[in-house]
């Protein structure tokens, strides 16, 4: 087929000798097989910001981090070199967390490099050794719904444990590969330390699953790993190895506001003594 437009520059300095064809065309990029030597590969070429049908929202963005003030200056009063920046940092947040990710052994497309737009990585395939299909794609039985729900709290559990949430993961985003459920598109991810809507979108994340794999399984329904999950996090108890129940366990123990205001109510005058102590 005829090289996309942006994927010339690639051909002209040697990174990319063949366009295969498109695989795929979303909301964030168009992606294609491409190859690179010997090697299959495929290119996600992101669509311009004004093509997008994925709004950019500060709640994605928040906790990341910009090389210099001059950048966040620019970002935050939207000029058109602050868009350009805004536009590298979207690009390279999905770049550095497939890095971070393919190290904390969480199953995702292994990333080569990113180009002017253009990402390069590994092609997800089958066990024919076939493009890989989405989730969305296939019929489970309910014992593989099961397995897969498993598997990917499991992923989800790492990529927190990595200091990362997806923030839109759906079937939509997910390939069954050879070995399993692979993790893909990143761009909106975040830092689960320095986001304060984290705790909200890695519980709708699993709800996702949870509501897509009922599915086949409907037992899966009633589950609550979203909120357990985080509450492990926050507890500084959650690994890879941590066994899941799907359940938490409500605190209906009436609070004593009365006491609780009496603490307070001490603490004030003590620290009105010392107050008084040192001026004196």
């Amino acid at each position: 087929m005829k090289p996309p437009k942006r994927l010339q520059p690639l051909i002209a300095e040697g990174l990319v000798d063949e366009v295969i064809g498109q695989l795929m065309s979303g909301k964030e990029a168009t992606v294609y097989i491409v190859r690179c030597g010997e090697e299959i590969r495929c290119a996600k070429v992101y669509k311009d910001a004004r093509q997008r049908s994925f709004r950019k929202s500060a709640s994605y963005q928040e906790g990341r981090k910009v090389k210099n003030s001059r950048q966040a200056r620019a970002m935050e009063k939207g000029s058109r070199y602050g868009r350009q920046m805004q536009e590298e940092a979207w690009q390279s947040a999905e770049v550095d967390a497939l890095y971070r990710l393919a190290a904390a052994g969480v199953r995702v497309p292994q990333p080569s490099l990113c180009h002017e737009g253009v990402l390069l990585m590994e092609l997800v395939t089958d066990a024919e050794g076939n493009p890989a299909p989405r989730l969305n794609d296939i019929e489970l039985t309910e014992a593989q719904a099961l397995e897969f729900h498993a598997e990917l709290l499991n992923q989800v559990v790492r990529m927190l444990c990595a200091g990362i949430i997806h923030g839109d993961l759906s079937e939509y985003n997910i390939l069954v590969g050879a070995n399993g459920p692979v993790i893909i598109d990143l761009p909106q991810a975040v830092d689960a330390a320095g986001n304060s809507n984290a705790g909200a979108m890695l519980e709708r994340d699993v709800a996702n699953l949870a509501a897509y794999f009922s599915r086949f399984a409907p037992q899966l329904a009633a589950s609550d790993y979203g909120r357990e999950i985080w509450r492990l996090y926050l507890a500084g108890c959650l690994s890879p190895e941590t066994e899941l129940t799907g359940r938490i366990v409500i605190d209906e123990h009436v609070a004593d506001v009365g006491a609780v205001l009496e603490e307070v109510k001490s603490a004030l005058l003590d620290e009105e003594r010392r107050r008084l102590y040192r001026a004196g």
